[in-house]
């Protein structure tokens, strides 16, 4: 998309959003940040991919919580992007097999097939080894449906395949994205099932060592393919290819984000279109080698110019998935300090390092102390009819942990959310979740954190809360 068209669009998001509510305009994404889905849980879905049935969209992907080996393929679904509520696992660890323990399977990806009407998922399946370089599938009559069938592995054309892509063209005909370290990124067509590679020969060979593979195709018809370079678990400057046929000839490789950035510190997963002028979004993972679990997502909006795509960092940014409007950057924010508010129970100031100022308000929750900080006087100008809208805010925190702590979270005296804040041990250092309240116009608005369920446990020590003013 042309750079001054994107101004026209977000001029227009602007004066079409006055007639959209505020409770939806508010509602943003942090990159970087966790979510904490509807069962209390992390968003655990990493090296996802989106389908989108009707109005909702479904993230599909890695459960963490084990770290490598194979726990779950987790499901979500929402209709904002920002809103996620838990489906249920689509694949659940078994006693042996591919789907044992220690076992690796990574990179779900699901398309429909309109013959079948099945929803088949590819995805990656290997040894702890990562020896055994194989595809699995799997199959089930409903998208998020806990009944997936699992059909079994092999190594596709007999070569080896780690991180894959799945793509479904507009005629119909799907193909997996496979990497392949000995011979090079290939592009396999599959048979009209969806079940297995069609023919003996890829569609395109890129010789170029490439994966987390992830294709979009725009409606003028031309592709655009992403990937990562090779290097393990840390990140590095993501690239791009495009091409107007699938057997090329495709374009040098291109940086799509800020040269030296690694993709701000993330690796490609997936590349959403979510309908609505310009709305495309890049979906990459910024792992944490040394507590998977905790690894969370990159997910930035993308900007196409013809052949040339860009992408740039943002705090935080407003989807609108839902009105059909283009992506706005997120108001104006503003900061609360943690330590600066008011303690109750055993809670109190404590040092942190790596803080905004060096302090945190510690001791939330504890078995018999349940402290709990009040930061009051929080400014806002939403109103949503007096109502409050609901919008995002930042909790900015410490968890020494490598395991997540809950904690409960009430805005304005509403009911309690529990808030999975994960561990910020080894390489994380402060992070950032994300949570939703309802914030009424003006100074008068209040957020407490405390122990969840009396204070069964610790809760996070809580570095300052971040809430959009305009």
């Amino acid at each position: 998309m042309h750079h001054r068209n994107r101004l026209l669009l977000s001029l227009l998001s602007v004066v079409l959003g006055l007639a959209t509510s505020t409770a939806l305009a508010a509602l943003q994404i942090v990159p970087g940040g966790t979510w904490t889905a509807s069962n209390g849980g992390h968003l655990n879905a990493h090296g996802a991919g989106i389908i989108q049935v009707n109005n909702t969209f479904y993230l599909i992907g890695e459960d963490k919580s084990q770290g490598s080996s194979f726990f779950a393929v987790n499901c979500y679904s929402s209709v904002d992007l920002v809103q996620w509520t838990y489906e249920g696992a689509l694949l659940s660890r078994t006693s042996s097999g591919d789907l044992g323990p220690n076992r690796i399977i990574e990179r779900p990806k699901v398309i429909y097939n309109d013959l079948t009407k099945k929803y088949v998922m590819w995805m990656h399946v290997d040894s702890s080894n990562y020896g055994d370089a194989k595809v699995g599938v799997a199959t089930s009559d409903t998208v998020c449906g806990k009944s997936y069938e699992y059909h079994g592995s092999f190594r596709p054309l007999g070569m080896e395949s780690r991180d894959i892509g799945l793509f479904k063209d507009d005629d119909g005909r799907a193909y997996l994205l496979t990497e392949d370290r000995k011979n090079g990124l290939r592009i396999n067509p599959l048979t009209p099932d969806y079940l297995s590679i069609s023919g003996t020969t890829s569609t395109h060979l890129f010789p170029t060592a490439i994966e987390s593979p992830a294709l979009l195709k725009l409606s003028s018809g031309r592709y655009f393919l992403f990937g990562s370079h090779l290097t393990g678990w840390s990140p590095n400057d993501n690239v791009y290819t495009t091409s107007t046929n699938l057997s090329g000839p495709w374009s040098d490789w291109r940086l799509f984000a800020d040269k030296g950035s690694n993709t701000y510190a993330s690796q490609t997963s997936f590349i959403l279109n979510y309908g609505g002028p310009g709305n495309i979004m890049y979906m990459g993972d910024r792992w944490h080698s040394t507590n998977l679990q905790s690894s969370s997502y990159i997910w930035l909006p993308l900007d196409i110019n013809d052949t040339t795509v860009v992408l740039k960092n943002r705090a935080s940014w407003i989807p609108n998935a839902q009105s059909g409007l283009p992506w706005a950057d997120s108001p104006a924010e503003k900061s609360y300090e943690g330590e600066q508010g008011t303690y109750s129970g055993g809670a109190r100031e404590v040092t942190c390092s790596q803080c905004s100022r060096g302090k945190a308000a510690g001791y939330i929750g504890g078995t018999t102390t349940n402290g709990s900080v009040t930061i009051s006087g929080v400014t806002s100008n939403s109103d949503n009819g007096g109502k409050g809208g609901v919008t995002t805010i930042q909790i900015r925190y410490k968890n020494g942990d490598t395991n997540p702590r809950y904690a409960s979270v009430r805005v304005n005296g509403g009911a309690p959310q529990k808030v999975a804040f994960e561990g910020t041990a080894g390489d994380v250092g402060v992070s950032s979740v994300v949570v939703k309240g309802g914030l009424r116009k003006g100074d008068g608005n209040t957020i407490v954190v405390s122990g969840w369920e009396g204070g069964a446990g610790w809760g996070p020590d809580v570095d300052r809360i971040v809430v959009p003013v305009e």
